[in-house]
């Protein structure tokens, strides 16, 4: 197995020659491109933050938003009226978008309300699973190198859909929108009926959702942030990092990492469509991942100079630059598309499309990844937006056991045991013998003596 970088054509983006390679799951997962994520070294600051918000609530808040955002803010909760005004000057061609993309949204999250079930095991003896919504919701929408109203849409929609009571967007303030987030931000959420959206960001966005911040005696309650049950929502290293410290106080969607795709084709692949949804990602971040598997060479040579060509005009053409000549970024060569489903089952990517002949036979049979987009009609740039799917997504290779965000990340399951006297009875027996077989016999003497 050799891997090869190699210097000409666009920047380094690099080959991984796998034809003829042993394709088990142990060394293509040690090969596979990834991005250096470094969360021992960010676990450091982000337990610092946390513990500085849990102990000093809206002061520490204050002074981290002037140190990482240049905005000063006594409390972070947006006022009404600049959501309304936010919604009031959307650009019409943007709200018509949003309310596009909320409409299919809200269709796919009604179609995933799981149902109650009951079981019954002869008279007197159910049963039930019911489904319970969470009773309150913190929702990440990330700031940084781009804005995120779709992010704003993919949370609350799952959430609004399962019957989330009480939901909290937090946003970073932006300088230059007078210390509040991106009023297209706040637009978003004011379409969808969320009117408690806090100026905050970072791992003490996290913190303040995680264990709540109270404000002193005297100052208008609705101005505190109380602690929610779940917090979901994509963001940077920092963020992903106080995800994985709070968790279990609450529970998280994934601790999302950098964006990724990968793109599984063959020689009918249009090599414009492949470099155009490879740079799509790239502008993301300059950690972003862009994989191409191929079985074809001549695919290939052609999507290389497709990105060069297509990189001199795209307007983040440098961060692009620097995501698809990263080390997470790669052109992988197969012998067969059958190998290239198996490298694609290992890489897991968040983002997979499906450009080869038979690409609904191949797409059924992908085991990992977050959401696949098969055929050449169907970028990710649709799911990030109209597709009516969920763009929250497990990154790093966690889709192998995760999921993206969906109804059920703000559901629990409770079950529900109805069994009357003459029911118990009839497992009482099996009951007591279980009970005195694990040496517990208080169990077996609690079902004993309602028949004494």
């Amino acid at each position: 197995m050799t891997s090869n970088v190699r210097p000409q054509t666009f920047s380094a983006l690099q080959d991984l020659d796998l034809r003829g390679a042993a394709l088990d799951h142990a060394s293509l997962k040690a090969v596979l491109p990834r991005p250096e994520l470094n969360f021992a070294t960010a676990a450091e600051a982000v337990e610092s933050i946390i513990g500085r918000v849990r102990t000093e609530g809206f002061t520490a808040l204050s002074e981290l938003a002037e140190k990482f955002d240049g905005v000063q803010q006594d409390y972070t909760r947006v006022p009404a009226e600049a959501m309304e005004r936010a919604l009031a000057e959307l650009d019409p061609q943007v709200r018509a978008g949003l309310e596009e993309s909320i409409t299919r949204a809200r269709a796919f999250a009604a179609a995933q309300v799981p149902e109650d079930t009951s079981v019954e095991y002869g008279t007197g003896a159910t049963v039930t699973q019911r489904w319970v919504a969470v009773r309150r919701v913190g929702l990440y929408v990330p700031g940084g190198l781009a804005v995120y109203p779709s992010s704003v849409i993919m949370n609350a929609v799952p959430a609004l859909a399962a019957g989330v009571g009480s939901l909290a967007i937090a946003s970073p303030p932006q300088k230059e929108f007078g210390g509040l987030p991106h009023p297209t931000i706040l637009a978003a959420a004011k379409l969808l009926g969320v009117e408690e959206v806090h100026a905050m960001g970072g791992a003490q966005a996290i913190a303040a959702l995680a264990y709540g911040v109270a404000v002193p005696a005297g100052v208008d309650p609705a101005l505190a942030i109380e602690p929610v049950d779940v917090v979901t929502g994509p963001g940077n290293l920092f963020v992903a990092t106080a995800k994985r410290l709070v968790k279990g106080v609450v529970g998280i969607d994934a601790e999302a990492g950098p964006t990724e795709i990968a793109i599984l084709a063959d020689a009918t692949a249009n090599p414009e469509y492949v470099a155009a949804d490879m740079i799509s990602q790239a502008e993301h971040d300059p950690n972003a991942a862009a994989v191409l598997v191929t079985d074809s060479p001549d695919l290939a040579e052609a999507v290389r100079e497709a990105l060069e060509n297509q990189c001199r005009t795209t307007k983040h053409a440098e961060r692009v630059g620097i995501a698809l000549g990263g080390k997470q970024s790669a052109i992988i060569l197969v012998s067969n598309i059958d190998a290239g489903i198996a490298v694609c089952n290992v890489y897991a990517a968040e983002h997979l499309e499906i450009h080869t002949a038979n690409a609904h036979a191949d797409a059924a049979r992908i085991s990992a990844a977050g959401a696949i987009f098969i055929g050449s009609h169907a970028p990710v740039s649709l799911g990030d937006y109209c597709a009516g799917s969920n763009h929250v997504l497990p990154t790093s290779g966690t889709a192998a056991f995760a999921s993206g965000l969906n109804v059920n990340t703000f559901l629990k399951a409770i079950q529900v045991i109805d069994y009357d006297r003459a029911a118990l009875q009839v497992v009482a027996p099996h009951v007591v013998a279980l009970a005195n077989a694990e040496d517990l016999p208080a169990h077996g003497d609690a079902v004993a003596i309602r028949f004494a």
